[in-house]
Parts: structure tokens; sequence; C-alpha cells
């Protein structure tokens, strides 16, 4: 092969790169978009609210939990039981999970299940899981006990809280 074939495939690369490339230029130079002045599909979006609004624009009343235990029933706890569950088993002798076990959780001492590492909030607790420490404890964990490692921000509604310790209570 002699250098002027050389030179002509040079140039066909070069005249093929100069085409893609001078093409692609020139549609992006025609194509020049302009914003919008005003958008075509308007989406109305609330303004987002904050703890203390929420809390101002409803105001839950508290109910002593021993009331609302007389109307709660073992099936609705069961479904509101269904929020725990990816994090605590119920089902005896079932290890824990990312929670412990909530089997026999009532009337168990506070930080006392076996096979789990309580946090040293709920360790230092003194008591029993009782309805009034169980109403506490799934209102506001955090709340309840400052440093727990419960992440779940707790049940706001008190006839939910009833009923999932009725449940709780049903588990022996």
């Amino acid at each position: 092969m002699d250098s002027f074939e050389l030179n002509k495939i040079a140039g066909a690369v070069l005249a093929a790169l100069l085409l893609i490339f001078g093409t692609r230029t020139l549609v992006y130079e025609l194509r020049h978009d302009k914003p919008l002045e005003q958008q075509a599909y308007i989406v109305d979006i609330p303004e987002e609210e904050t703890a203390t609004d929420a809390a101002a624009a409803e105001p839950v009343e508290e109910v002593e939990i021993a009331t609302l235990l007389t109307s709660a029933t073992v099936d609705a706890g069961a479904k509101v039981f269904r929020k725990c569950a990816s994090c605590h088993a119920n089902a005896p002798g079932a290890g824990a999970r990312v929670g412990p076990n909530l089997h026999g959780v009532y009337n168990r001492d506070i930080g006392a299940a076996a096979g789990y590492a309580y946090s040293a909030a709920l360790s230092e607790k003194q008591g029993n899981w009782d309805a009034e420490a169980l109403n506490g404890f799934l209102k506001n964990p955090k709340g309840w006990a400052p440093g727990t490692k419960m992440i779940y921000a707790g049940l706001r509604r008190p006839e939910e809280r009833a009923n999932l310790i009725k449940y709780l209570e049903s588990l022996k």
C-alpha cells in the first residue's frame, strides 16, 4: 500500500468524524431551547406541616387507657400490630428481629426479653410492661424512654394504642 492510499483512508476517516461532530453541533445550535415563560402543567403542592402545626390542627383528647381498654378488641389490635410486624415477632419461641419478640410482653419486666440486647434507656427502667407503661411507650417511645433504640415515632391515636395493648395482652 502506498502513501497515497493511506492518505485517502485517513481523509475518509477525518471526513466521517467531521460529518458526525459537525452535524451534532449544527443540530444542537438549531435546537436551542428557550425556557418556558409559564409551566405547561401546574402541579399544586401543599406546604408541609410541621409537627407542631399538625398537633395544633388536630388536638387529640387523651383518655385514660383503662377506659379505652374496655372497648378495645384483640382483632383490631392484630390489625394495628401489622405496623410492628416488620421489626417484632409475636410467635412463642421466635427469636428477636430488629426489636424483641413481643409474645408474652404484657406484665414482663421492662428490658428483659431473652435474646435481645436492650438500650440502656430501657434496661434501666423499673417495672413491668403493664397497660400504662405500654401506652406511654407506644405513644412516644423516645419521649417515654429517651435514648431507646426504637426508631418508630409512636401511635398517635389512643384507640389504636388500646387495641394494640389488648392484643399484646392476649399473647400469652
